[in-house]
């Protein structure tokens, strides 16, 4: 995403107003006159213990964001939303118990009526409903290259990679090379038919599987020969060289030409 693209996503109620939780307890205690009278002291600085949940969020959310592979202004803001509004969450009930109450009150509020925006642009991504059908897919033409992301709805890191996964959808599709996805958190017997671990807890998610001739041929993240996952940044450019995807692009057009020329003299 550009940074003009980056802009008009902040623009949207979702954004503003989860901004605006997550600062809300900093502007109201460094805020003079706010300050005073929302916490009745004459300083508007940060205690002690204040500061030890300031620093401990800033923390978590670099090691998480790091984590989750957030590469854009917006993928760490989405990622770092729910660390920062549980420690707003906490600091508002450390000052007042009332004013805890009354964060909660907003923060389910918003959860309910602002969800996160589901990416709207062009995508030509197949969703597969199972792995029987993912199957059946993949024996019916062999000709086709098939990229499947294998991913969950709750996962972070698969909601930052979904609008990167439906750019590629729209660069690189062709007849001979496709492009899927299979919720292993709705059908987890594809998830262990192709040794991905959908727990809370897995960092194989997402994982991009690339198929040729029906056949497994490469995938990220990988594995190690002690079963330990290598971490993999889910970029676009990280995808494109991983798999070779420009090179795969040129060998399924060629292929794609070919057949037609023989179609023809047939």
């Amino acid at each position: 995403m550009s940074f003009k693209e980056d802009f008009k996503q902040l623009l949207k109620p979702y954004y503003i107003f989860n901004v605006i939780l997550s600062i809300s307890y900093i502007i109201c205690r460094k805020t003079p006159g706010i300050c005073n009278y929302l916490f009745s002291v004459e300083e508007c600085e940060f205690d002690g213990r204040e500061s030890e949940i300031l620093f401990f969020l800033i923390i978590v959310i670099m090691v998480r964001s790091r984590k989750t592979g957030s590469v854009t202004m917006i993928n760490y803001l989405s990622s770092s939303f729910i660390y920062t509004k549980v420690a707003n969450l906490i600091l508002w009930f450390y000052a007042d118990f009332i004013m805890g109450i009354v964060y909660t009150i907003i923060f389910i509020l918003m959860g309910l009526l602002l969800p996160e925006p589901a990416y709207s642009g062009p995508d030509k991504v197949i969703y597969f409903h199972g792995h029987n059908s993912l199957e059946e897919e993949l024996s019916r033409d062999k000709r086709v290259v098939w990229v499947i992301a294998f991913y969950t709805v709750w996962n972070p890191a698969c909601a930052n990679f979904a609008p990167i996964f439906a750019k590629l959808s729209s660069d690189y599709c062709l007849d001979t090379l496709k492009f899927g996805k299979i919720d292993v958190g709705r059908y987890p017997e594809a998830g262990a038919k192709y040794r991905i671990n959908d727990s809370s807890m897995s960092k194989q998610l997402p994982t991009i599987v690339v198929f040729k001739e029906g056949k497994e041929i490469d995938r990220r993240p990988l594995i190690d020969s002690k079963g330990k996952v290598i971490k993999f940044l889910f970029s676009g450019e990280n995808i494109k060289a991983a798999f070779d995807l420009n090179g795969v692009y040129e060998n399924c057009k060629n292929s794609t030409k070919v057949n037609a020329k023989h179609l023809k003299s047939d």
